[in-house]
């Protein structure tokens, strides 16, 4: 059976299982997103406060993958809570770096003018300081939901959801006639969904980021 003709007899199965795949990362994208913001906005007025959050998740995603799901499994076991809770953890750093950079880039002048007005330092943040550092958060988000695309396709090692499945199952199974394409399949799934996920952050881009401050 070649690799087409696999497609057509597993698209069933195959459709399931970049649902999930996409579900999942989405959902960790969003709890990554709010986290990383917070911590961003939390730290980013501290030189101190920023390098230490940088480096912290900074360590956390030097943590090979397998070894990080692999010590997550006797605290919450097997399924998708490993894979929610490591997926959260690796998306960190980029949102994190970018937010801090992004916020400790907004022209000064303008929080200044602001709070001349009488704007609260909440609203300050809320209408000043992050729509500008939105772009470069973008761009942490935009990097974070590549990497867990990947990282993703571990998550089968703890029988969690997701195309990682279909490549755990080749490689087990390697020697037998559908191995490869297995492999392939699961592979192939990631890099399209890879690529919608992009798209769809462009597009974002265009319509939440200004023509005069898009990079």
């Amino acid at each position: 059976m070649n690799f087409w003709e696999y497609l057509g007899s597993r698209h069933q199965q195959l459709l399931a299982d970049a649902y999930q795949h996409a579900s999942a990362v989405f959902q960790c994208m969003v709890v990554a997103t709010l986290l990383g913001v917070l911590i961003g906005v939390a730290t980013y007025r501290s030189e101190w406060a920023g390098n230490l959050a940088t480096t912290v998740t900074s360590t956390i995603l030097t943590i090979p993958s397998l070894a990080m799901i692999g010590l997550l499994i006797p605290l919450v076991g097997l399924g998708v809570a490993p894979t929610v809770i490591s997926l959260v953890l690796y998306g960190l750093l980029p949102i994190v770096r970018n937010a801090i950079v992004g916020l400790r880039g907004v022209d000064p002048t303008l929080v200044d003018a602001a709070k001349g007005i009488g704007m609260s330092r909440t609203a300050r943040m809320l209408r000043i300081e992050l729509p500008l550092a939105w772009p470069p958060i973008l761009t942490g988000i935009r990097v974070s939901t590549q990497m867990l695309m990947g990282i993703a396709a571990i998550a089968a090692y703890a029988s969690g959801p997701g195309l990682g499945n279909e490549i755990f199952r080749g490689i087990s199974s390697l020697g037998s006639k559908n191995a490869i394409n297995q492999v392939f399949a699961g592979t192939f799934g990631i890099v399209i969904l890879a690529l919608i996920f992009d798209a769809v952050y462009v597009l974002i881009g265009r319509l939440t980021i200004p023509r005069g401050i898009r990079a």
